[in-house]
């Protein structure tokens, strides 16, 4: 089959690698220039967490190994007071399991090269689509329009603003939503200090602040990229470097001593938007082209449980299962694709929640004492009972299995404690 992927980011880079290992002749259009020759937009590059659903779609294209060797491990998540306090939460019960920190620039490189080295896969940049036509693409250029042929399929990879799905909009049947938080984005850097890391490397740090919070990944580099999560008026009200200075030194102190250009970095770098995106279907027909949706374009989530490109990722897994179950049918595989969206409601749900849990409880000694618990359960009843957490990190267990097991596991774990209490009020009444 001839397939059109608009979008030429992780998600359809890494498609391209999966249809065209199944043959497909496949061409992706990206309208930004190609970022390894233009470099990543600045403000822009939210570092990414790596986990296991992730990984496990770059191991069945023998791509882990390799995009691993330029991540950092991360075991737990440090949690940074305004004293200057740190607490470590490892985020399984034996801390033997990480979620790595790559910068999504190098990662989109990588797998753009990874996707233009099978013979059957071309990219064209600078082509943002205008238009699905009946038997047509529309595309502006720095050239002007460009009309191209229409491919059997086309599917949009192309973020959560996704032109693919606009014209997919238009066809009667699509359900569509967005909902904004009313939070920005701000992305920061931390340089290395005197050569090495400002702060442990084996950590994804947050400073919680109540209603807004800061956080920063590592970098091979030794420095950190920081992300601010703040109310859209919080972020406005810092207009001035003098601003900007006194709250970053009364907020995170620890972490203003370490940024020599934060009042720069601060004015210069743009701020992003926080929305949650929800088609139904995900895919239509446009005279005699398929069209479908994967990643964000289909079911864009915030990124507080640092599952976006790993959910997307899972896509492309899913897809190429959907394509095998049908020999190829891409008309079939994208109808069957459908049954994933009960697995990405799930997670866009439990992203929105994380949220919460990020910026006003894990500092709080209930949340920590909840979290020894809980790690103390998985280490007295190993496989039967798994946090929420170390299921949708580290396992690629569907999204909403993970909901129903945690359910169980919520009823087993209330009979049990209530059945010891019974238990211990019979015996307390023998002993007297």
């Amino acid at each position: 089959m001839e397939v059109t992927i608009v979008g030429a980011g992780l998600v359809g880079c890494l498609l391209a690698c999966y249809l065209s290992r199944r043959g497909h002749e496949v061409t992706l259009y990206e309208r930004r220039p190609d970022p390894r020759a233009a470099g990543a937009e600045r403000g822009r590059s939210i570092n990414l967490a790596i986990s296991e659903r992730g990984i496990d779609a770059l191991r069945r294209l023998g791509l882990a190994e390799e995009v691993l060797a330029e991540a950092l491990p991360m075991p737990g998540r440090m949690m940074h007071a305004t004293d200057g306090a740190l607490t470590f939460q490892p985020y399984s019960a034996d801390g033997s399991h990480a979620i790595n920190s790559i910068s999504r620039a190098a990662l989109n490189r990588k797998l753009l090269d990874a996707a233009e080295a099978h013979p059957n896969v071309t990219a064209r940049f600078g082509h943002r689509l205008a238009g699905i036509g009946n038997g047509t693409l529309e595309f502006e250029t720095d050239g002007g329009p460009v009309t191209e042929k229409g491919p059997q399929v086309v599917i949009g990879a192309d973020g959560a603003y996704s032109a693919v799905r606009a014209r997919l909009q238009a066809l009667q049947g699509t359900d569509f939503s967005q909902e904004y938080l009313d939070y920005g984005y701000k992305e920061l850097t931390i340089p290395p200090k005197l050569g090495e890391f400002a702060f442990d490397p084996g950590a994804l740090h947050i400073w919680p602040r109540g209603r807004s919070m800061m956080i920063a990944l590592p970098n091979p580099d030794k420095s950190f990229t920081c992300t601010l999560f703040w109310p859209h008026e919080a972020l406005a009200r810092l207009d001035t470097p003098e601003r900007v200075r006194a709250h970053f030194t009364q907020e995170y102190p620890d972490a203003a001593e370490v940024m020599p250009h934060l009042a720069s970095d601060y004015a210069r770098n743009p701020v992003g938007h926080l929305v949650t995106m929800r088609c139904d279907p995900w895919h239509g027909a446009v005279g005699g082209t398929l069209i479908g949706l994967v990643g964000d374009a289909a079911h864009a989530i915030v990124p507080f449980y640092g599952q976006g490109a790993n959910c997307g990722f899972q896509d492309c897994v899913e897809l190429d299962r959907c394509l095998e179950e049908t020999g190829d049918d891409f008309a079939g595989a994208l109808e069957l694709f459908q049954r994933r969206k009960a697995d990405t409601d799930v997670i866009a749900r439990l992203a929105l929640d994380n949220f919460v849990e990020m910026r006003d409880k894990v500092g709080s000694r209930v949340f920590l004492a909840q979290k020894r618990i809980e790690h103390a359960l998985e280490r007295m009843l190993p496989g039967r009972y798994v946090s929420r957490y170390e299921l949708v990190s580290f396992t690629t267990t569907p999204y909403a299995e993970v909901e129903r097991r945690i359910a169980r596991q919520r009823r087993w774990a209330g009979a049990s404690a209530a059945a010891l209490l019974i238990a211990g009020a019979v015996t307390w009444k023998r002993w007297r």
